[in-house]
């Protein structure tokens, strides 16, 4: 037999099989532990509602004021993530502006900040890792309990997760970028605010507006799930339909959810094309 017909087997088959081996192991308690029971949805029960809910849902509900009630609620959900995420941008910059090393006037020359400097970068890092650290949704519940429902609570949740991810984000797109027009005006007596606008933007400014984007689009997702714990917007009226089982009511906003984050995905695109 010619040797390109010979059977090679695969030297790698043992390795392949233990972590196939391992990886199984790792996941059966995990999903002991997390109580997956996938064969509850073939209840008889389950089939039951899940029917009766269905025959609902094929039919969306069009008449002209729920439709007028959906395109209201769809604006205001838009308008909660436009919102909050204004009210991250501004206690993202100014914590960007601390935590990004390049932009330290104490370490010029030395290389070596000065230990107040230090201090407040470390601070300011650990309250973006807080903001960051709790969901949206979570800020959403703790929100509806201080300022009720609406879409305030919305706002602020989106606010709070939103500003712990941009100033991180921000101030690692700034690290990676060139330095030596920022160490050159910071050298040169600039201030921190001028070496970001001047030094550092030019070089970082596509990447930064791009991420940005990319975060109002994720905001307007996350604003229709607050909306789920009473944080307004669609969400909300969702949740409301759906408690009352009206099938065809969850199946127009289902719809709406859909455009919604379509366009979302859409101007986000061409925003970014623009952007080169």
């Amino acid at each position: 037999m010619p040797p390109s017909l010979q059977h090679h087997p695969d030297p790698a088959w043992r390795a392949r099989v233990a972590m196939l081996v391992i990886g199984a192991a790792l996941l059966w308690p995990a999903m002991l532990f997390s109580e997956f029971k996938p064969w509850i949805l073939f209840d008889l029960q389950s089939l039951k509602a899940a029917g009766g809910f269905l025959s609902g849902f094929l039919t969306p509900a069009h008449s002209p004021e729920f439709l007028s009630m959906v395109l209201r609620e769809t604006w205001q959900t838009v308008a909660i993530a436009t919102a909050g995420l204004t009210l991250a941008l501004l206690g993202a910059i100014p914590a960007t502006l601390i935590v990004t090393e390049r932009l330290s006037v104490s370490r010029l020359g030395t290389g070596r900040m000065h230990w107040a400097a230090s201090a407040l970068r470390q601070v300011v890092r650990w309250v973006l890792v807080l903001l960051r650290s709790v969901p949206e949704l979570v800020w959403a519940i703790l929100f509806v309990r201080v300022v009720g429902l609406g879409p305030t609570a919305g706002v602020l949740a989106i606010a709070l997760t939103y500003c712990g991810m941009l100033g991180k984000v921000y101030a690692e797109i700034l690290e990676s970028s060139d330095a030596h027009a920022t160490e050159t005006l910071l050298a040169n007596g600039s201030s921190r605010l001028a070496a970001l606008l001047y030094g550092a933007l030019p070089e970082s400014g596509a990447e930064l507006v791009s991420y940005t984007v990319y975060r109002w689009e994720c905001a307007i997702r996350g604003s229709a799930v607050i909306g789920f714990v009473g944080a307004g917007g669609l969400g909300q009226r969702m949740d409301e339909s759906t408690r009352m089982m009206a099938g065809g009511e969850v199946c127009t906003m289902l719809i709406m959810f859909v455009l919604l984050v379509a366009l979302a995905d859409w101007v986000s695109k061409l925003l970014r094309r623009r952007l080169g």
